[in-house]
C-alpha cells in the first residue's frame, strides 16, 4: 500500500491523504472506485485515528480511501466556504490523477461524518454552482461531481440542534440560510446513504430526516437507515472505534456492509 499527502489548498494547513493500491493483474482489477472520508469534529478538529479507521475500513473493500483534513474554525474566519472548497479541490485532484492511482473516475464517493456530512451534504448540493466551479478553477461540473454520497450522523440544518450556541454559527457564515443543506437539495443531488441513531444526544436525528425528505421531493436515490439507540459519533460502532460500552453495538455497526451494497447497486446501475 502506497500512502501519500497532498496539500489540498494554499495558505491552509488542509491536506488530503490517501491509501492506495496498486493493480492486481491476478485478479484483473486495474481500477478501484475511489472515497473520501470527510470526519467529524465540531469545525475545530478531526480525529486522526477515526479517520484512518475509516480510510482503512473502505481500503479493505476494494477502495481507493482518502481523508480530507479541512480548514477549522480557528484557522478561518468567517470558515465557509473553505471546507466544501477544499472537498472540491479533491475531487478534481482525484480526478487529476485518476490513472495514477489506478482510480474509476465515474466512482467516487464523499462519505462524512458528524459535521463532516454538513460539509459533505452543502457539497452534494452545490458541487454543479457556479460559484463553486470557480472556486475550483474549473469550467465542467463534471470534474467535481461526486457519484455517491454517504452520510453517517450528519448535521444538515444549524436550527435543528446542532450547534446549541448562536457564537459558532456566526464563527462559521454570515448567513446561516446559506449552510442549510436541506434547504438547497435539488434534482441534481446524487445518490445518497444516510444512516443515523434516533436517540443521538448531540446532533438531533432530525437532520437525518429533513435532508432524506428533501432527497425524495426531489426523486433523488437515497437510503435512509434509523438506529433506535446510539451515542453520537458511533464511526464503525466497533471495537475499532467505540470509546466505550455503548458506542460498541453490532446493530448499528451493520450501517456498513448495508452502505458497501448500496454502492455496489448504484454502481451496477
Amino acid at each position: 500500500m502506497r500512502i501519500i499527502r497532498e496539500s489540498i489548498r494554499q495558505n491552509s494547513n488542509a491536506f488530503l491523504q490517501g491509501y492506495l493500491k496498486s493493480a492486481d493483474v491476478q485478479t484483473n482489477q486495474y481500477k478501484y472506485p475511489a472515497v473520501i472520508v470527510v470526519p467529524g469534529g465540531s469545525y475545530t478538529h478531526i480525529s486522526l485515528h477515526q479517520a484512518e479507521s475509516f480510510a482503512l475500513n473502505f481500503s479493505a473493500n476494494g477502495y481507493q480511501s482518502f481523508y480530507l483534513r479541512y480548514t477549522f474554525e480557528q484557522e478561518a474566519m468567517p470558515l465557509m466556504p473553505n471546507p466544501i472548497e477544499e472537498l472540491a479541490n479533491s475531487i478534481k485532484y482525484i480526478r487529476e490523477h485518476a490513472n495514477e492511482f489506478n482510480i474509476d473516475e465515474n466512482r467516487i464517493v464523499i462519505a462524512g461524518f458528524s459535521i463532516g456530512g454538513h460539509i459533505c451534504s452543502l457539497y452534494n448540493d452545490f458541487y454543479h454552482t457556479d460559484w463553486m466551479q470557480k472556486l475550483a478553477d474549473v469550467d465542467n461540473a463534471n470534474i467535481l461531481k461526486p457519484n455517491a454520497v454517504i452520510l453517517s450522523y450528519p448535521v444538515t440544518n444549524l436550527t435543528c440542534g446542532f450547534p446549541k450556541d448562536k457564537e459558532s454559527i456566526l464563527n462559521w457564515v454570515s448567513d446561516e440560510q446559506q449552510v442549510k443543506a436541506d434547504e438547497h437539495v435539488s434534482a441534481k443531488n446524487m445518490p445518497t446513504f444516510i444512516w443515523h441513531t434516533a436517540d443521538d444526544p448531540f446532533v438531533p436525528v432530525e437532520n437525518a430526516l429533513k435532508y432524506s425528505i428533501k432527497l425524495n421531493e426531489y426523486n433523488v436515490d437515497n437510503e435512509l437507515h434509523i438506529f433506535h439507540h446510539g451515542p453520537h459519533g458511533m464511526g464503525l460502532a466497533n471495537n475499532i472505534t467505540s470509546w466505550n460500552e455503548d458506542s460498541n453495538n453490532a446493530r448499528v455497526a451493520e450501517w456498513f456492509d448495508l452502505a458497501i451494497t448500496w454502492l455496489n447497486e448504484i454502481w451496477a446501475k
